[in-house]
């Protein structure tokens, strides 16, 4: 089984982790720009975030036979704080960058006028870097964000199939598919989609456009559920090719349309097989 995790924080993860993601089959990921936890007091501390996304971490995945790339934006969060929307005005040279895949997390958390503005232009410099772009759909009340989001979308004029609006539930995946755009879905442990929830949302509205993720950030979350969603559509009667369609096949799609996407495929010999907590390598 080969899987492509396309929105994981990697800045939050050990070294561990990346082991035990290679031996769960994952062989590459995107980790897109995001909040840290801390707030940030200037735009140089997201400049030398950046240049981590796109120099060390890429790095770091290679040690264990994963390629890493990235998204590049300022993230909703940190759309509301003055001292960091000047970051705006320097992302076209990060955007020109060989390893960026997309513009992203862009989106909503407050549902504020300056996250309204970040969105805009950021959404802009989508269209004119040709680059897909990553949306964050807010924590509260989900439903109308998004509804929001995807008029934002449509006022900006950029293609859907370029747009993938991300920590999707029950309530908000069919307006999204029926918008053109893409639908993401983030699996964790205790909160957002769990893997079972996944599995039934793939039976009642296919596997076209949508992309599964861990997200696996600095909170309680797990790197591993990419593997295990897969694992839970296997169990559910899904064939494997629908397993790689959703796992690999569709995230390589969707960053593919950045031109940038350049992959190794997975060797037989580097397969992997993982049951519960016991992993085991070359498929034994």
């Amino acid at each position: 089984m080969r899987i492509f995790d396309p929105h994981i924080h990697m800045t939050s993860r050990t070294t561990d982790d990346y082991e035990a993601m290679y031996a769960a089959g994952v062989r590459a990921v995107v980790e897109p720009a995001f909040w840290l936890g801390q707030p940030r007091t200037s735009p140089e501390s997201f400049y030398d975030y950046f240049d981590g996304l796109l120099g060390w971490e890429p790095y770091r995945a290679a040690q264990f036979g994963i390629q890493h790339f990235c998204t590049i934006a300022l993230n909703p969060k940190e759309a509301n704080d003055p001292r960091c929307v000047p970051v705006l005005d320097e992302l076209d040279r990060y955007l020109a960058k060989d390893r960026v895949v997309a513009v992203g997390e862009i989106g909503y958390d407050s549902m504020t006028p300056e996250e309204d503005e970040a969105l805009a232009r950021q959404l802009q410099l989508a269209i004119a870097h040709e680059l897909p772009a990553l949306v964050h759909t807010p924590h509260r009340d989900k439903a109308a964000g998004t509804r929001r989001t995807l008029d934002v979308v449509r006022e900006s004029g950029i293609a859907p199939e370029l747009v993938v609006l991300d920590h999707l539930n029950e309530l908000t995946v069919g307006m999204v598919l029926d918008s053109g755009c893409w639908a993401g879905f983030s699996i964790y442990p205790k909160t957002k989609m769990s893997e079972d929830r996944m599995v039934e949302i793939l039976k009642e509205h296919g596997t076209g456009r949508v992309l599964v993720n861990s997200a696996a950030d600095w909170g309680r979350s797990d790197p591993l559920k990419t593997r295990k969603t897969a694992d839970a559509m296997l169990a559910a009667g899904f064939g494997d090719d629908v397993v790689d369609e959703v796992l690999w096949r569709n995230p390589v799609a969707f960053y593919g349309q950045s031109g940038r996407l350049e992959l190794d495929e997975p060797k037989p010999d580097e397969e992997a097989t993982f049951q519960g907590n016991s992993i085991r390598r070359g498929g034994a």
